[in-house]
């Protein structure tokens, strides 16, 4: 004979219910209403976090050379100008290899633009020189039918560069701001906050602080894995402008996602005008595996154990923010999931219940103890 249910449980189980789903439908409520003040403050918050980011790869600097009797301005002016000529040189190494070479590139292109010609000329495609300028006067109609979406595709272009240009300078102002006060912020936040705010606000900020620290360095360990395996398979093609490739491979991988095929596609690109279609496609299949070993293998294992995040978590995360934000989505899904476990885990500590110490039956003094 099967047991009836209690009346009184299943009534509780179902107010407990309704209870949790509704104080969860307000906590989600709540999130996406700080969503969207985020949206609509996104020009404010966006330097903000690139500053913060920033101020993590030069802190170490700046705080040595306070440690060393600078005074917090001139450290600070000094970390910001040595970021700026060192970026500066970063772009020259870069570009001027480059360009000492573009006479060579461009008539590599030339070379490579015939030789695909003559390839479509033969068997199997068998196009003739017809069909080539036919398909190249339909697409010039084409652009000409088309110049207002253009135009408008050109403005958006310039106002995206414009609002990047825009942002860069105030990233760098607002790091130069952390870097000289950072210290000073803590204090100040605990002097602002009531109650027993003024002491778990300071701790959870310093442990994010940490937290976005250990998210930069595990992205350049994972970058100067790409650049060197990426470039040492580039030296061994006899690629040129390894060196230019390889740094160009490093700063982009702080771009999750676009920053890869920008990257991979310049390298493929040059390899293809240089060193023939073979070598072209060995450099992409090199990009394809360093890549995989990247997502897959290098970014979870380094930032799971310099963020404390599982790695499945991390490929979650990047998987999830590209999907929501993008670009940009990507490449603070996984800092946001790593502050978002700080604060997790402090919230456990301050609501986990002490542990018991065991009860030992000590015998009163003087009483017999039985054998």
């Amino acid at each position: 004979m099967s047991a009836s249910l209690n009346a009184t449980k299943a009534t509780a189980a179902l107010r407990t219910s309704a209870r949790v789903s509704a104080e969860l439908l307000l906590v989600l409520v709540m999130a996406a209403v700080a969503v969207w003040f985020l949206g609509r403050m996104w020009s404010i918050v966006w330097p903000l976090v690139v500053g913060l980011l920033l101020t993590t790869l030069t802190w170490p600097l700046t705080r040595f050379l306070r440690q060393h009797g600078w005074r917090p301005a001139p450290a600070a002016a000094t970390v910001t100008v040595l970021f700026l000529l060192v970026v500066a040189g970063v772009v020259a190494l870069i570009a001027v290899p480059v360009a000492s070479q573009s006479g060579e590139l461009a008539k590599g292109v030339a070379e490579g633009v015939q030789t695909l010609r003559e390839w479509a000329a033969g068997p199997p495609l068998n196009i003739g020189d017809e069909q080539i300028s036919g398909a190249f006067d339909a697409g010039v109609d084409r652009v000409q039918n088309s110049v207002g979406s253009m135009v408008t595709a050109v403005v958006t272009g310039m106002s995206t560069v414009f609002s990047g240009v825009v942002t860069t300078v105030l990233a760098l102002f607002l790091m130069f701001f952390f870097l000289k006060d950072g210290p000073r912020f803590l204090p100040w936040l605990t002097r602002q906050l009531p109650g027993r705010l003024a002491t778990d606000v300071p701790v959870v900020a310093a442990r994010c602080w940490d937290t976005l620290g250990a998210f930069v360095r595990s992205q350049a360990v994972v970058g100067l894995l790409d650049a060197v395996f990426i470039g040492l398979g580039l030296w061994i093609l006899g690629v040129p402008l390894v060196l230019p490739l390889a740094v160009l491979t490093f700063v982009s991988a702080f771009v999750p996602i676009v920053g890869a095929l920008f990257a991979g596609l310049v390298a493929v690109l040059i390899a293809l005008v240089s060193n023939g279609l073979t070598d072209a496609l060995i450099v992409l299949a090199i990009i394809v595996v360093v890549q995989q070993l990247e997502g897959n293998v290098f970014q979870p294992m380094i930032q799971s154990r310099g963020l404390g995040l599982h790695a499945a978590v991390v490929l979650l995360a990047v998987t999830l923010g590209g999907s929501l934000a993008g670009v940009v989505g990507s490449l603070l899904a996984v800092p946001v999931a790593a502050l978002i476990a700080v604060v997790w885990n402090y919230l456990r500590e301050q609501l986990a219940e002490p542990p018991r110490e065991p009860e030992t039956d000590a015998a009163p003094t003087g009483a017999a103890v039985p054998s």
